[in-house]
């Protein structure tokens, strides 16, 4: 990310390393050929705007059409978007501030910024996520602090204290109870809402490792049992939360994993990396597993594995978020576009064109059909799309 990036040995017995390159994966999935053009595409597979454009795949059957609603201009980097639970506002965050918008309008409605910290030199919102309620927005960058806001209020409610390094990614349980957080400093955090109270989810690699691996994002699974965190050491991690006890660790990226995101159903989740790439993992077989009362965890009914590689975007993947039904994956990319790839074939369907620097945060928003982004060109944007 210009200007905003993040500073560019196998785990316990407990656990299990799983190779991206082990066991049969799918037939390359169809892609944009590399030598494409906007004016070579044909009129059916192309759709332009005043400041944008999106190209549809020729190789597959165009089932979907694009449209920009709304562009909101920032006077920073948008380091961070992500839409409420009801998908009636987007939080973004940039420097300083968070800024929340209705979706539905684009209007501002409330501005979050801490007057008690100094002005000089930049602090950066790395990342917002709001509580499923809707009453509350976490925040987390560069202070190594996570505040939550009382929206209606625009006051902190708390500030949560103890990661060493700036905080690059926070996401909350469904029920509201806890929230993940996942720092520079190598660790996961799990905050109990309630009291406070704070679980450490190491890495199980020493702070003497010449490796790096700063924790880039993190993703609690739908029924609240895991959270998964991708690393700069090109690992996805998945713990158990009330155990804290490391399960997987999936390898098969060649570089950087930048983010990671359940599927609405917990039986995949999808990593994006800085070696182009996404990928799929089955992670269906930690459904089956539950912690016995002695507190160890049952047997999984098979290993966690990559099924599906997504190849296409030009440049590092930065973001990455699945679609509410679970048919579509999105990916935000520093090549500037947004794709929209087929959950079910990993079949690119969609590229997007309009950000005039990295996408360097993209959501879905769960009431379907509509997707933000943000940039390093100081706008976030709001998207619709539809099947045809």
């Amino acid at each position: 990310m210009e200007g905003n990036s993040i500073p560019d040995s196998s785990g316990p017995p407990q656990s299990t390393i799983v190779h991206g390159g082990e066991g049969p994966l799918p037939p390359a999935a169809a892609s944009f050929p590399d030598d494409i053009y906007v004016n070579t595409v044909p009129p059916e597979h192309k759709k332009t705007g005043s400041d944008w454009f999106a190209l549809f795949n020729p190789q597959v059957k165009r089932v979907l059409d694009v449209n920009l609603v709304h562009t909101m201009k920032h006077e920073s980097v948008v380091c961070c978007v992500k839409f409420s639970a009801d998908g009636k506002y987007l939080a973004t965050g940039c420097n300083r501030t968070a800024q929340i918008y209705d979706a539905k309008t684009g209007k501002k409605t409330c501005i979050l910024v801490d007057e008690t910290v100094s002005e000089a030199g930049d602090l950066y919102i790395r990342s917002v996520c709001f509580s499923p309620n809707g009453k509350y927005l976490a925040t987390g960058g560069e202070d190594n602090q996570i505040r939550i806001w009382d929206i209606a209020k625009n006051y902190i409610r708390n500030v949560f204290n103890g990661h060493r390094q700036e905080i690059y990614s926070l996401d909350f349980s469904l029920d509201g109870r806890f929230i993940a957080s996942g720092s520079g400093d190598r660790t996961t955090r799990i905050w109990d809402m309630y009291d406070g109270t704070v679980e450490v989810l190491t890495m199980n690699q020493p702070e003497s490792s010449d490796i790096e691996a700063g924790i880039t994002s993190v993703a609690i699974s739908p029924n609240g049992q895991y959270v998964a965190a991708g690393s700069l050491d090109a690992d996805v991690r998945i713990w158990h939360i009330n155990t804290a006890q490391l399960v997987e660790r999936l390898h098969g990226h060649a570089d950087s994993v930048y983010n990671v995101a359940f599927t609405p159903d917990g039986k995949g989740l999808i990593s994006g990396s800085l070696d182009k790439t996404l990928k799929y993992w089955d992670v269906s077989g930690l459904l089956g597993t539950g912690v016995a009362s002695t507190g160890s965890s049952r047997r999984r009914e098979k290993p966690s594995q990559c099924t599906m590689n997504f190849l296409g975007h030009k440049d590092f993947v930065l973001s990455v978020a699945v679609s509410h039904d679970g048919q579509w994956i999105v990916s935000g990319s520093k090549d500037r576009g947004a794709q929209f790839w087929d959950a079910g074939t990993g079949h690119v369907q969609c590229m997007l064109q309009g950000h005039k620097n990295s996408i360097i945060s993209i959501d879905l928003s769960p009431a379907g059909n509509v997707l933000a982004t943000g940039s390093g060109d100081r706008e976030a944007r709001i998207w619709s799309y539809t099947t045809i």
